[in-house]
């Protein structure tokens, strides 16, 4: 049942709402997506973005997503190429979605002339039962996160995100609050880290480049210190 009741509001939708995705970039990083694809092909992942391409032979497409609910539909642009002389050499649709945080799989579906239909050039497909229906998915790459955390044999790795080039230090309940113990190693610009054996317990820290004095960005847990000053706060099992 529900999976009649999802195709005759979806295939509704095709004809009354069918609208342009607002991509939230800045155009010039969009045309170069855009540019960069050669025809219609397997879904491009391409740093945060996917781009998705259809044969232009259809008179619309439009997708809609697992993490939308297949609520919305979102449709495609067309492409077209052309030689010095003006003349077309080549055309195809394409859409560029912005990958949501923390996301490892998207799946979709394609709606191609008002008809349910999965990438036919994806072939990545998996079925759901729940409403009965073929979709197709990406696979989303898992980029190395540099967070502060505990990590393997006893060792907490602090991250400290800054301006490159500067000498950060680090100071906390656990050097008491003496920020000229342990200085960060810049491990990428902007990027710094240190890795401590802490024993188990609850820490207050901060990180110091000369006077100043900041939390870490890459930590949401804070608290205010007996002195009334904020402070990074971590954990320990």
């Amino acid at each position: 049942m529900k999976k009649y009741i999802l195709s005759a509001v979806l295939m509704l939708a095709v004809f009354t709402s069918i609208s342009a995705e607002n991509v939230q970039t800045d155009k010039y990083d969009y045309d170069q997506l855009v540019t960069s694809v050669r025809g219609v092909q397997a879904p491009i992942i391409s740093d945060e973005y996917i781009i998705f391409t259809a044969d232009s032979s259809a008179r619309n497409v439009c997708i809609t997503f697992d993490f939308e609910n297949y609520r919305q539909l979102h449709a495609f642009s067309l492409r077209k190429t052309y030689d010095w002389e003006g003349e077309e050499t080549g055309s195809w649709y394409f859409y560029v979605l912005r990958i949501p945080d923390k996301t490892q799989k998207i799946s979709y579906k394609l709606i191609i002339d008002g008809l349910w239909t999965i990438d036919p050039v994806n072939p990545n497909s998996l079925y759901d039962e729940e409403n009965g229906i073929q979709l197709s998915y990406v696979d989303i790459p898992q980029k190395d996160e540099k967070i502060t955390e505990c990590i393997p044999n006893g060792f907490t790795k602090f991250v400290c995100e800054s301006e490159p080039g500067q000498k950060i230090r680090l100071g906390g309940s656990f050097t008491n609050w003496d920020s000229w113990i342990y200085e960060m190693k810049e491990v990428e610009p902007g990027k710094y880290e240190i890795c401590l054996p802490l024993p188990a317990g609850t820490y207050y820290y901060a990180y110091f480049t000369g006077l100043k004095r900041f939390i870490d960005v890459t930590n949401p847990h804070k608290a205010y210190t007996s002195d009334g000053k904020m402070a990074s706060l971590i954990t320990i099992n």
